[in-house]
């Protein structure tokens, strides 16, 4: 990766991005559509820390202008793979002679990301394997990288982000992302939660093969699957049952382990031939302390109770509120939202009417920003926890989520 090449075409995409921001604030009508466009093309071939910014983004499709949003979600979907020969390259630095490892490794990846690539492979004794590739060259570019993202972040001022939240931000997303390529505590990870859910009959974890891992590649066994993204034509048996186990699973891994799955994008999540839900990819697990499990279940309390004074208190003690005036009306409205989800019996996840009205608040929180503002060290676990519920959200989820979440806001006090 040509260091000073990068740097021209992540400030170019920056300033694309501040001048549409910057349209907009200024009462103008934005193209949407041409930026994000831009950034697809540019982040999809440049790859790295502002590629995962972007994709991150595109899971908070809510706040964002649908055509960006749409755009964005690109990225997750159709992201360009890096020609093998780069790949090649970061397999020989991890193997030497890779024909005395694999008697055939398949050119085209099964899967492509921001920041590596799995490529299905063979062993001599003809074990199917698949093989996580870090992107040549992209830790000597991840700090470069970063510089650069925290200088795309500075627009969040003109939304009355303070700096030292955007700092702060940027800081847990720097360490998510440097965490992202160390390839060993995955290995460890896939390991640790194969035996935590070892006699859970609807999950299946792959099994990491420490023998052809390494600090550039981690191998794998070939667990195979139809992705969660293409599910949407699967009969409802499956997709409520695979609904089912995603959330049971989420559930126990926040609420019993403290630990929370935070790279949510479908691609990470697929169903096998019987139904279980398949996790691939686990380089991005955060701990969730006590204390934080307690202030998420007391706003979601005050929430169910159409209480905005307590939406408040809770908002005030994970920091996500600053200033003076509590945006009471926002938060009636807000409540008034998310409440039916919560309401006794089934609800459906695709009910559009739910969406629908959270978009329609987006301006207002906005409006908002300079009493909201996002918690610092929950960035990760609001962007997990959002693009676990459009996961929800795509497989048509029917949940119980009344009789789910009873028992869970006993934290709240």
């Amino acid at each position: 990766m040509r260091e000073r090449g990068r740097t021209r075409r992540l400030m170019g995409l920056g300033a694309r991005t501040g001048g549409a921001l910057l349209k907009t604030r200024l009462g103008g009508q934005a193209d949407w559509r041409a930026l994000g466009e831009a950034l697809f093309e540019g982040l999809s071939e440049l790859k790295g820390p502002a590629m995962k910014l972007a994709q991150v983004m595109s899971q908070w499709d809510d706040l964002l202008p649908p055509d960006l949003a749409e755009e964005l979600a690109r990225l997750q979907r159709q992201a360009e793979p890096m020609p093998w020969p780069k790949i090649r390259e970061a397999l020989v630095l991890q193997y030497g002679d890779i024909d005395h490892h694999f008697s055939e490794i398949e050119e085209r990846p099964f899967a492509s990301a921001s920041m590596g690539q799995v490529h299905r492979a063979t062993t001599h004794e003809g074990e199917a394997v698949v093989l996580k590739v870090q992107y040549p060259g992209l830790a000597d570019v991840l700090e470069s990288d970063l510089v650069q993202v925290r200088r795309i972040m500075r627009l969040g001022r003109w939304f009355k982000v303070p700096q030292a939240r955007l700092d702060a931000l940027f800081e847990e997303l720097a360490e998510s992302l440097r965490g992202e390529l160390d390839y060993h505590a995955e290995a460890d990870a896939l390991a640790r939660y194969r035996e935590r859910y070892k006699d859970n009959l609807s999950l299946v974890i792959p099994e990491p093969i420490p023998a052809l891992s390494g600090q550039h590649v981690l191998a794998m066994r070939y667990v195979g699957g139809t992705p969660l993204r293409d599910l949407a034509d699967a009969d409802d048996v499956t997709r409520q049952g695979i609904a089912q186990a995603l959330a049971d699973w989420i559930t126990q891994e926040l609420f019993t382990y403290g630990e929370l799955h935070a790279d949510p994008h479908a691609g990470n999540f697929a169903a096998d031939d019987q139904g279980r839900l398949v996790i691939y990819d686990l380089g991005a697990v955060i701990a969730v302390p006590e204390v934080r499990i307690k202030a998420m279940m007391q706003l979601l309390d005050a929430t169910l109770k159409h209480d905005p004074m307590g939406m408040d208190e809770a908002l005030m003690q994970m920091g996500g509120r600053q200033g003076q005036g509590a945006p009471l009306a926002l938060y009636r409205e807000s409540a008034e939202c998310i409440a039916p989800l919560f309401e006794p019996g089934e609800q459906d996840f695709s009910d559009v009417r739910v969406h629908r009205r959270l978009r329609e608040l987006t301006p207002k929180v906005w409006a908002a920003m300079d009493r909201l503002q996002p918690p610092a060290d929950t960035l990760l676990l609001s962007r997990a926890l959002n693009g676990h519920y459009w996961n929800l959200v795509r497989l048509g989820a029917r949940l119980d989520m009344h009789e789910r979440t009873r028992p869970l806001l006993k934290r709240a006090h």
